[in-house]
């Protein structure tokens, strides 16, 4: 009936967990149904000063989602070990004391978490050495904290306007670090999308900047009576979505690929939900949630579509360059994505219904549904015209107009391409590191059909030819040991030559 604030939430990355902190500083846990599995109570950072005489202002959950940090506006961050079950024992395992209080916490890196201060500074603390450190310094309270895709660079926005840029490392985009942009208002909601940055706060304005600060564009609502000031921002998982908060309203952006530019989606309005406080996107781009001034959380599900493949498969496709492949009799997920942002064209689960295959405009996504391993390699489309092999289970084989490329699982890397024209796995070797030997490493070694009479074993580390086989007749068969050291194979006139 009155103001209960849900101060912050998280969801954990393994997807399981979704943790909610409210004004009374308790931390609540749900199951991704949304049932409640468990809670616990947070602490003061000096219990003489009593219970009540703080506020939680941020948290996140560790990378292996078996910690929760939690930032608090007396000074201090706790991280709880909450354990891998649900009724584990939670136990304080690092404190961090500050000298003013935390405004906005993120966990990016394994040890790291990084957090704002009241004073304007953005530091580090780091759980194996118990210790924390300044990033960087500024003179102005930090509102808010975003952090990229992939968690390696950061943004902090502050109350005088200045958005700040920080990389742990800039994964080789060469961009700049340091203040990026003076925005017209303090930037209480800030997201980085894979495209842009998009901040906003009480001015009622949307503004999407591009990669070294400029502005892209701009959505206006100072002049809609409806409108108020925007809290929070989230972007999803997959960099394509950002979703602003606001009273009564949640507004949705959605990236353009052919257009290169936001575009707003209908706003989803939801009228006696009052001020939006906090937003949590769970990992996988499912689902996202929502806070409110009132102690509501909302759970919405985000999907452009979800299909049924063979009643056996769910594809749930939550963005543009990302679908979840879900299996409906073990609840097994996958996350098929495409890290360069390429839309992801229709998924096909072939190979005895095992292994995944998408195309993109530019690149060809594959996965093994066992292993979970993923790969995505760059590929120009042929029209769908290629075979797949799915006989050896470390890589796939594709056939395309004359050439054989294979694909190991799990490696964003084509592990080689030879020309042959002969399709039939029977007369193509595949070995890697399947007995390890002394002082070798990596052992990767491919044998095929050169012509109907000759074979060609090729070393797929170092990409050079070991050695070519010929015979005086026509060969319907070949075998590469575990080692790739030794060769067997079979003729037409049912020779074994070994």
């Amino acid at each position: 009936d009155g103001a209960a604030k849900v101060t912050c939430m998280a969801w954990a990355p393994n997807n399981a967990k979704f943790a909610v902190c409210t004004v009374d500083r308790v931390v609540l846990l749900y199951d991704e149904q949304g049932e409640r599995r468990d809670k616990f109570s947070t602490k003061p950072a000096d219990a003489k000063y009593g219970r009540k005489s703080y506020v939680v202002k941020g948290m996140a959950f560790s990378p292996d989602s078996t910690k929760i940090a939690v930032g608090q506006s007396d000074n201090i961050i706790f991280v709880y070990k909450i354990g891998e079950e649900w009724g584990d024992k939670k136990v304080i395992c690092n404190k961090f004391i500050q000298t003013s209080a935390v405004t906005c916490l993120l966990w990016p890196e394994e040890n790291t978490i990084v957090f704002g201060l009241v004073e304007g500074k953005v530091r580090l603390a780091n759980t194996k050495t118990n210790k924390s450190s300044t990033i960087y310094g500024t003179d102005s309270y930090v509102v808010s904290l975003a952090s990229n895709v992939s968690g390696k660079g950061i943004l902090s926005g502050h109350a005088d306007g200045t958005i700040v840029r920080y990389f742990f490392d800039d994964e080789g985009s060469g961009e700049s670090q340091g203040k990026l942009v003076m925005h017209p208002c303090p930037p209480y909601a800030l997201a980085w999308a894979s495209n842009s940055i998009v901040a906003c706060g009480c001015d009622k304005k949307i503004v999407a900047y591009g990669k070294e600060g400029h502005v892209i564009q701009t959505f206006d609502y100072s002049r809609d009576a409806s409108e108020k000031e925007f809290t929070v921002a989230a972007s999803s998982p997959g960099g394509q979505s950002v979703v602003i908060g606001s009273f009564d309203r949640l507004r949705v952006l959605n990236w353009s690929p052919r257009r290169s530019a936001w575009e707003e989606a209908k706003p989803k309005e939801i009228s006696h939900l009052y001020t939006i406080t906090a937003l949590a996107w769970k990992r996988d781009g499912s689902r996202l949630c929502a806070g409110t001034l009132c102690g509501g959380v909302e759970q919405f599900d985000c999907c452009l579509r979800r299909s049924i493949y063979k009643n056996k498969f769910e594809m749930t496709y939550v963005g543009p360059s990302q679908v979840i492949v879900k299996n409906l009799s073990t609840g097994m997920r996958v996350v098929l994505k495409s890290h360069y942002g390429y839309e992801i064209d229709e998924v096909k689960i072939l190979g005895k219904e095992r292994y995944l295959v998408a195309h993109t405009s530019d690149t060809l996504l594959l996965g093994d549904l066992n292993s979970t391993k993923l790969s995505e390699v760059a590929w120009q489309g042929s029209g769908g015209n290629e075979k797949f092999f799915f006989d050896n289970e470390n890589v796939c084989m594709i056939f395309n107009a004359g050439e054989l490329t294979v694909v190991e699982y799990g490696s964003n890397e084509i592990l080689g391409s030879v020309r042959t024209e002969f399709m039939n796995p029977h007369l193509i070797s595949v070995r890697l590191n399947e007995r390890r030997q002394r002082g070798t490493e990596e052992n990767k070694r491919l044998a095929y059909l050169v012509d109907i009479k000759t074979i060609a074993v090729v070393d797929l580390v170092a990409s050079y030819n070991i050695g070519t086989i010929s015979h005086d007749s026509k060969i319907d068969w070949l075998e590469l040991n575990e080692t790739g050291h030794k060769l067997l194979f079979r003729d037409k006139k049912m020779k074994v030559t070994g």
